[in-house]
């Protein structure tokens, strides 16, 4: 079985892996969240209302987390295209309690890759500034995920109907419902838009910040790895940031995980080995000896998983998980130099506390590993053509096996699946890379425990090209819900962010009164 680069969990949150093997996610990227369920409530909310509109439609909010869902039907599916007019229902979500028409803000997160009631649930941050920033705000689901299908259940069955799965196609569905807004909504006209995102969302919100800046007046990137493409960061930065959280987690933690390779396949050797290791694992299934590479990819995917979600405070993002899960998970992994038996008894330990800390899983399913909230298919197409992110591990500054990025195994692997091949250089093209000095007003933000922020901006280009580190943060940490469990490093950064959104509304209308 093939591995395919380390590329699901975006993002989110995202957030997750491929079928075939090694690909950490931007699936979730955030991503971002609960459980599995899209309509479960947060935790802070105990009013929750889900109300559909046709687009002209008035509606009235109850409490502080609810929203109106519309149905918004002019999109066009090829906006770049003269000979179609084909257009498809793109939902989004809008909540206006604490919206002011004097002096207000619209805040617009751009839909990464999953269900935009997901997304909504699992960005806190956004309903935590609202009524400060006088702000209505706006949840736009992605084309191609969640309920905005182009071509409604026969979206993913031809390959042809995929060809308009591109995060080019993703910013002019936003531009197109931003205008629609301001049109259609009174005392929409003439406020200023801010564009949040974290994980993929965080690379469409920076990039639709670039590509339309006369449409948002800045843009919060959280966890936006905008720079995981071609050579512009090394491909094994990534791996080598999960295995610092590992090894920063407990002793010796990193040291068998990185051991319990070699242990599986020599367990794994023989039928006696195999059935020990399906109930040592605790596994749904009886392993054979073609499930191995799989077996070892879902649990690289677990580790990885960890290392986006590792949080100050229980959550449930991708799975029910403790406080600090990596610290937990490390408790079960202090000694490496055990028996091989032994060590993989450990690892389940370990495992478990990502798979069933809930206690409610009687055994473990290697094609599971976090919420069916994320599009598996479309982000795996994504993967298969524009969004190309190297990834390499070598098994000495990481505690995975050695892999190196193979280009062409991707792209043989995308064609069979696909009928397509990638191009790894389109995003930097389109883009600009590193080259993004002569944009404005966009802050990246990323927690040095995310893997992803290898690949994200993480020092100041310029003094409107802002980059605020999370010491202590994890996967897009400052887009959740304020915590008492927070860090200072996660206060200090939110009250940055906000102060900058403050400077460009501030500046939007300073601009409109002279205009005046």
């Amino acid at each position: 079985m093939g591995r395919r680069p380390l590329l699901l969990l975006l993002l989110s949150f995202l957030a997750p892996w491929a079928t075939k093997a090694l690909r950490p996610a931007l699936r979730a990227l955030g991503s971002l969240h609960l459980p599995t369920n899209p309509t479960s409530l947060p935790a802070v909310a105990k009013n929750y209302s889900v109300l559909y509109f046709q687009q002209k439609a008035l509606a009235r909010h109850l409490h502080i987390c609810i929203f109106q869902l519309n149905h918004y039907k002019t999109p066009l599916v090829d906006h770049f295209g003269f000979n179609t007019v084909k257009t498809f229902n793109q939902r989004y979500l809008v909540a206006d309690k604490y919206w002011k028409k004097n002096g207000g803000s619209i805040l617009f997160y751009t839909g990464n890759e999953g269900d935009i009631i997901w997304f909504c649930n699992n960005t806190g941050f956004m309903w935590d500034v609202a009524e400060e920033l006088k702000a209505m705000l706006v949840f736009a689901e992605h084309r191609y995920y969640g309920e905005s299908l182009p071509f409604g259940d026969n979206s993913f069955k031809d390959s042809r109907h995929l060809n308009f799965l591109t995060s080019e196609q993703a910013l002019a569905d936003f531009a197109e419902l931003i205008k629609h807004l301001k049109r259609t909504i009174p005392g929409a006209e003439n406020q200023p838009v801010i564009a949040i995102g974290g994980s993929y969302g965080g690379m469409l919100a920076a990039w639709f910040r670039m590509k339309y800046p006369h449409m948002a007046v800045g843009a919060l990137a959280a966890s936006a790895p905008i720079w995981q493409f071609e050579d512009l960061v090394p491909c094994g930065v990534f791996m080598k940031i999960v295995t610092t959280d590992f090894r920063k987690s407990g002793p010796h933690c990193s040291e068998s995980i990185r051991r319990s390779w070699d242990a599986i396949n020599r367990l794994s050797s023989t039928g006696s080995g195999l059935q020990w290791l399906t109930g040592a694992l605790h596994l749904c299934s009886p392993l054979t000896s073609q499930d191995i590479q799989h077996l070892k990819d879902w649990i690289s995917e677990t580790w990885v998983n960890l290392a986006m979600v590792d949080y100050p405070y229980a959550s449930n993002f991708l799975q029910p998980l403790p406080a600090w899960p990596i610290k937990v998970v490390c408790q079960y992994l202090k000694n490496p130099n055990v028996s091989d038996s032994l060590l993989l008894q450990n690892i389940f330990q370990a495992l478990n506390v990502y798979y069933n800390y809930s206690g409610q899983v009687k055994c473990l399913n290697i094609s599971e590993t976090a919420t069916s909230s994320l599009g598996t298919l479309g982000w795996s197409y994504q993967a298969c053509t524009e969004v190309v992110m190297p990834f390499c591990t070598n098994g000495v500054d990481d505690m995975f096996e050695p892999h190196s990025w193979n280009l062409k195994e991707l792209s043989d692997e995308c064609f069979e699946q696909w009928g397509v091949r990638p191009r790894p250089s389109w995003i930097t093209t389109m883009y600009g890379g590193k080259n993004i000095s002569s944009h404005s007003n966009i802050v990246f933000s990323n927690g040095e425990l995310d893997p992803w922020s290898g690949g994200g901006v993480t020092k100041d280009i310029t003094d409107t090209l802002v980059a605020v580190t999370i010491s202590e943060g994890a996967h897009h940490l400052d887009l959740r819900a304020k915590n008492a469990l927070d860090p200072t490093s996660v206060l200090l950064a939110r009250a940055l962010e906000v102060r900058h959104m403050k400077n460009w509304i501030r500046d939007f209308y300073d601009r409109a009164g002279k205009q005046h």
